[in-house]
């Protein structure tokens, strides 16, 4: 028996007609998915079924994709620890990311029943992170949707990027390179599907600076950033019930959203706790593969970017 979390009934059906999920042989693929780690000496991975469950939701039950899937998770997380390894969540570092609300899972999922909505806006204080700060957080929170959240996991995720903060000094935030990174582990090592992002609260200086960037969105997923110049625009998409009360929506506050993310880390304080204990050592691999991760960052660094 599989010790997974049983889904909304709803749910279940999309899994079963759309990710090809037959309940039954849930088991039965976890278990096919595990004997091939165990044969892995370069690969160390977590086992339990609702973290492995989602490498096989999230490939449309492809055990070969799955086992990429899983390999990339692992490999660009060793590689680039810097911006991707899971944050120390008892830090005050990363209690100041959850206060400060710059990444916010909805309440409510699109029309109730579809993808989640997370709300992510700028720091105040541009200087208060790091661009690395900012990703190790942005995709330890990815992970715990990876967990916990059965909308994210069956229907994907949608992105509601705020720029109403924006100032100069938040330009170091949008270096090329951190774009390109953000959307390639989006694509290549989340297991969920990416619906999209929205760029809210845009003024004709900040939708420059975005389409300077968007040449280094991969892409395969370039068609799905919309930028919205009015906050009307987005609500074709995204009705004004499915928004948060912050921005004129319906769909709570970020406070509350807030409150909920801290009872959920202390929830998984544990996970957390041991969470850089498993990756990959590419000296143990047994039989060497091209590099994976090839299209991936410089080395972590980054560059800056002028605009005039």
């Amino acid at each position: 028996m599989a010790k997974i979390k049983p889904l909304p009934l709803e749910l279940q059906r999309i899994a079963c007609e759309q990710l090809g999920e037959v309940p039954q042989r849930i088991p039965e693929d976890l278990q096919k998915l595990k004997e091939w780690i165990r044969m892995q000496p370069h690969l160390k991975s977590r086992t339990d079924d609702q973290f492995l469950v989602q490498f096989l939701r999230g490939t449309k039950y492809s055990l070969e994709k799955a086992k990429e899937k899983l390999e990339q998770f692992y490999a660009l997380k060793s590689k680039y620890a810097d911006m991707l390894s899971n944050v120390d969540v008892e830090s005050t570092l990363f209690m100041d990311y959850v206060q400060e609300k710059l990444f916010s899972p909805l309440s409510i999922p699109l029309h109730g029943n579809g993808s989640r909505i997370i709300y992510v806006q700028l720091p105040d204080d541009p200087n208060s992170f790091t661009i690395n700060q900012l990703l190790q957080m942005a995709t330890t929170f990815c992970e715990i949707l990876l967990l916990n959240d059965p909308y994210a996991c069956i229907n994907g995720i949608i992105l509601v990027y705020d720029y109403s903060k924006f100032r100069a000094d938040h330009l170091s935030l949008f270096t090329p390179s951190a774009v390109r990174n953000i959307f390639l582990y989006l694509e290549k090592a989340l297991p969920m599907r990416f619906k999209g992002v929205y760029a809210i609260h845009i003024s004709p200086y900040v939708e420059k600076f975005i389409k300077l960037l968007l040449p280094y969105v991969p892409e395969k997923v370039k068609d799905r950033v919309h930028i919205c110049c009015n906050i009307d625009d987005i609500k074709v998409t995204i009705p004004k019930q499915y928004l948060p009360r912050d921005i004129g929506g319906d769909n709570g506050s970020l406070e509350d959203v807030c409150i909920a993310n801290i009872r959920l880390w202390e929830e998984y304080r544990e996970y957390f706790r041991d969470s850089n204990d498993y990756g990959i050592d590419e000296s143990l691999r047994l039989i060497k593969k091209p590099n994976i991760d090839c299209d991936f960052g410089t080395g972590g660094s980054f560059r800056t970017i002028n605009v005039d």
